[in-house]
């Protein structure tokens, strides 16, 4: 299970997204800096203990706009991956505990997609995302569809709305966040691509 340091990490997992976000084309904010809060999100074991893995809610409450939530998935690694485009890096961060940490976007990390895929198969449990060894019952995996074997074939929600309505055969991930106001939501964060 998922075993989470009280430490510091320099700059924080939101310094990285806030410079990251705006550069992704699912981006739905204006021309000026995200301001972002953590709202929410949990966590997946990585089998082999190499990779921490991260599903990251962040709500962006900038002044110019409606508060979005977005779903990023973090791969967290003590070395550089390779043979993935650059723009899968979010950035490096010092760990207290574990040094340098590379900070991928998790939609080009094999390992990410392997897990949650092994989620949406039923073969992963998902963590809570801020206490070790902590189950979240919260996260649920509705609906049935044919098989998959890897992450290519699961879309994963980058701006998340409100609802657990997506119909249809698709297996798909449905977990909350926390609006800036106290409000709670649920929405899919990702689902099996239709053949």
């Amino acid at each position: 299970m998922a075993s989470i340091h009280r430490t510091t990490m320099t700059p924080t997992k939101l310094e990285l997204i806030t410079g990251w976000l705006p550069k992704q084309s699912w981006y739905v904010g204006g021309a000026g800096t995200p301001d972002l809060v953590k709202a929410g999100g949990f966590r997946l074991d990585d089998p082999e203990g190499a990779v921490g893995i991260e599903f990251m809610v962040v709500v962006d409450v900038a002044a110019a706009q409606e508060p979005v939530a977005y779903l990023v998935p973090l791969g967290y690694r003590g070395a550089a991956l390779e043979g993935v485009p650059g723009e899968a890096l979010i950035g490096t961060s010092e760990h207290g505990v574990l040094g340098t940490r590379w900070v991928y976007d998790g939609a080009h990390d094999p390992v990410v997609l392997a897990q949650l895929s092994a989620l949406l198969r039923g073969e992963a449990t998902p963590q809570h995302q801020s206490l070790s060894d902590t189950l979240d019952p919260t996260v649920t995996v509705h609906g049935t569809g044919p098989g998959h074997d890897h992450g290519s074939d699961v879309r994963i929600s980058r701006v998340l709305r409100p609802t657990e309505a997506e119909q249809g055969p698709s297996v798909r991930l449905v977990a909350g966040w926390t609006w800036p106001d106290g409000t709670a939501a649920r929405g899919v964060f990702a689902a099996v691509a239709p053949q």
